[in-house]
């Protein structure tokens, strides 16, 4: 069994110029990247500019970047701020999720019309809590909202999803 290093040891050697520390980052966390753009409406190639962007923007924080929390909890709000403002400046509609509109998978189909009922905040809560697996604070963190606001929106949010299903 090997021990991979930590986001937080790799942060570390890649501030300080360990390029195979940033390249095991880039490994480690560009898959799930290239997903939350998708999630906020890029498509295919928005979504890998937005990638590129986001390591960019890490790379220069690198040098004096302290990470306290999970790295997704620090580019969750970059990747964002980037995918909303590449689709704003391209004027571009972020698209929600419909049942209609999804065609490939029956599941996702049925996930996607339960979550279309969801505001947007209750919709992101969601997914950073179970598809991202961001505990509360990482949450709270990411959004910048107060812990008892994530825990509001995840209780409002889950109450919503138990009442469709029923």
């Amino acid at each position: 069994m090997t021990d991979s290093p930590s986001d937080a040891d790799l942060v570390r050697d890649a501030g300080r110029g360990d390029a195979r520390a940033f390249e095991a980052l880039y490994r480690r966390h560009r898959d799930w990247v290239a997903s939350v753009a998708t999630r906020f409406g890029a498509g295919r190639e928005d979504a890998l500019d937005v990638l590129q962007e986001t390591f960019l923007y890490l790379s220069r924080k690198l040098p004096t970047l302290e990470l306290t929390a999970r790295l997704r909890t620090f580019l969750y709000p970059v990747v964002k701020h980037l995918t909303v403002g590449r689709l704003r400046t391209a004027r571009r509609d972020v698209p929600r999720p419909s049942a209609q509109a999804a065609t490939a998978d029956r599941d996702r189909t049925d996930l996607e019309a339960l979550l279309a009922g969801l505001s947007e905040a209750h919709r992101e809560t969601l997914l950073l809590r179970f598809v991202d697996g961001l505990d509360l604070k990482e949450i709270a963190a990411a959004l910048a909202v107060p812990l008892g606001t994530v825990k509001s929106r995840l209780h409002e949010a889950i109450e919503a999803l138990r009442k469709k299903t029923i």
